[in-house]
């Protein structure tokens, strides 16, 4: 629901991404291409006039962290050639992440993961060509399974010293990919998957991120088990709760509690609808109770 006074990004706080000043919560731009599910080769392509008021609109409300990739694309539009037209020339504090790893073809389906050096050059040159930038201020690199990521972390970490990439970071990762990517270059974030419900195992990789000042990026924090395709699932009777008691929606309560899950904690909550864009900013003001929390520790560990 829309709040009557209009939220900016400001209300959330800040935290610092390797040497910029963000606002924690941000925008994800993996739902701005399409309507319904995302990373499907049938994805219904938005609307583009909607998709660029998003964006500026987003800018306008002091949102200056978007997270992007250039596979996040339907069968009209590129998120990452949707940013370049809404934002460029960009604003100095504004800070575009993107990932490389996974990859698509030309139709929308799965391809072999970047896992070369050459490959994942590739896919830092398409995010510049696309984004319009001589550089690129973040890159996560996505990872699948447990094996080492100390080749192609170290390929990007080249690209950095090169000049074509500020900050690196990792995603979809565990503890000790973290510390051999550490070893190599500086780790400015972690993106994973995180919210209400979400295992042990990422509770302690978001308590061992915030111990070494590392920013933890949750990525489905709301839509939760729903991941690309929305949230979908019935929302669990406290989340519910809690958000009649505010008068808010339960998404809102979902991302005020990743908020209070620590200062290092940055939302990137995606949408294309310029109404649910605001409410997603207005989480940042939402302040719940102790007795709120504990009601929403209890959907987070059943």
């Amino acid at each position: 629901m829309t709040s009557l006074t209009t939220v900016t990004a400001a209300a959330s706080g800040t935290w610092t991404l390797g040497d910029r000043t963000v606002h924690r919560i941000g925008f994800g731009a993996m739902r701005l291409p399409q309507t319904g599910p995302a990373l499907v080769p049938d994805a219904i392509p938005r609307d583009r006039e909607q998709a660029l008021r998003v964006l500026r609109r987003a800018v306008e409300l002091g949102v200056n962290h978007i997270d992007t990739a250039a596979f996040y694309f339907s069968p009209l539009r590129s998120a990452n050639e949707l940013i370049n037209r809404a934002l460029a020339p960009y604003g100095d504090d504004l800070v575009i992440a993107t990932k490389v790893g996974p990859a698509r073809t030309p139709d929308g389906e799965w391809a072999e993961h970047a896992r070369t050096p050459a490959a994942l050059r590739v896919q830092v040159e398409e995010n510049l060509r696309q984004l319009g930038r001589d550089h690129l201020d973040l890159v996560n690199l996505r990872v699948l399974g447990t094996d080492s990521v100390a080749e192609r972390f170290g390929a990007l970490a080249e690209l950095r010293q090169a000049g074509l990439i500020r900050h690196l970071g990792l995603s979809n990762v565990h503890p000790h990919q973290l510390a051999e990517a550490q070893a190599i270059a500086p780790v400015v974030c972690v993106q994973n998957p995180y919210g209400i419900g979400a295992s042990p195992e990422q509770d302690a990789l978001l308590r061992l991120c915030g111990e070494q000042g590392i920013a933890f990026v949750p990525f489905y924090a709301i839509a939760g088990a729903g991941r690309q395709d929305g949230a979908g699932e019935p929302e669990p009777a406290e989340v519910r709760a809690v958000a009649q008691a505010h008068g808010a929606g339960t998404a809102q309560v979902r991302l005020a509690w990743t908020l209070l899950r620590g200062p290092h904690v940055l939302a990137i909550p995606g949408t294309g609808d310029p109404a649910h864009l605001e409410d997603n900013l207005a989480a940042g003001a939402l302040e719940l109770t102790p007795e709120d929390l504990a009601l929403l520790e209890l959907a987070h560990t059943s």
